[in-house]
């Protein structure tokens, strides 16, 4: 499979990937913790069925030590045990965030709350940014079908 696009050889991709990338340093520098900003990129990449951002993101949390058990079950979040409460409340917040245009009203209040009660002002607008940008990178992938499977820990670092 090849992309239909190469954004690693397009002048303009390039120059729109720095600026994202350089949102995404941001988000990663903040308090939000490192290992609940790679559940929120795997869920989000999962739900966009971007096969391109789920490969690179669960290899980067096992290469950051993240258990196998738990990328195992990233997906099935509700009923698996392995997850803190913040966890859960930061992956439901990741759906919601995701499928926004799939409930009237956007994210729910009870949604919110809950987040709101595990994270600070701060990580709350690290969480919502870091939604944002992943699904800007999962929906540019899915359109110019990127193929997944390749990617190395560390790569475009």
């Amino acid at each position: 499979m090849e992309a239909r696009l190469n954004p690693f050889t397009s002048p303009l991709a390039g120059k729109v990937i720095k600026h994202i990338n350089s949102a995404g340093k941001v988000v990663a520098d903040s308090s939000l913790p490192a290992v609940t900003q790679e559940l929120v990129k795997i869920r989000a990449s999962q739900i966009n069925g971007c096969g391109f951002c789920t490969d690179m993101h669960t290899k980067d949390a096992a290469h950051a030590g993240e258990t196998q058990q738990r990328l195992n079950l990233v997906a099935a979040w509700r009923e698996a045990t392995v997850f803190t409460d913040a966890e859960r409340a930061a992956l439901e917040l990741t759906e919601q965030g995701t499928r926004i245009a799939d409930a009237a009203g956007g994210v729910p209040d009870e949604v919110w709350a809950n987040a709101a009660k595990h994270y600070d002002e701060e990580q709350l607008t690290a969480l919502v940014s870091l939604i944002a940008i992943i699904n800007v990178y999962n929906r540019m992938n899915v359109m110019v079908q990127m193929p997944a499977g390749s990617y190395q820990p560390g790569q475009f670092a």
